[in-house]
């Protein structure tokens, strides 16, 4: 007789059940240029839960027309996103999207 056992699935991770994949923020930096009219803006993001996570909606926000860096943390949700405009809140949304995650809007 053997038993069987199921391994628990984390929902809205890319990693393990605990959604450890390994700490720290992910960084893009697009280029290294002075910057004197650059836009930062911070994001809420749902469903990071590790570097992992993080790497991919930086990679995706990254690929934005104008964006300079970006920053994520899955422990606070927040993502910090420079760029030498104004982004459309859209262009943003598809791009966390297309990562797997949902953009809540702009932090408060």
């Amino acid at each position: 007789m053997t038993a069987e056992t199921e391994t628990p699935q984390s929902t809205g991770s890319c990693c393990t059940p605990t959604g450890s994949c390994h700490d720290g923020a992910a960084d893009v930096r697009i280029e290294q240029t002075e910057q004197t009219d650059s836009v930062t803006t911070v994001y809420q993001v749902k469903g990071m839960t590790c570097g992992h996570c993080e790497g991919s909606v930086s990679e995706e926000i990254s690929g934005i027309a104008g964006v300079t860096s970006v920053a994520a943390v899955a422990a606070t949700g927040l993502v910090t996103v420079t760029s030498k405009a104004p982004l459309a809140e859209d262009a943003v949304r598809a791009a966390v999207d297309e990562a797997g995650y949902e953009l809540l809007g702009p932090a408060a």
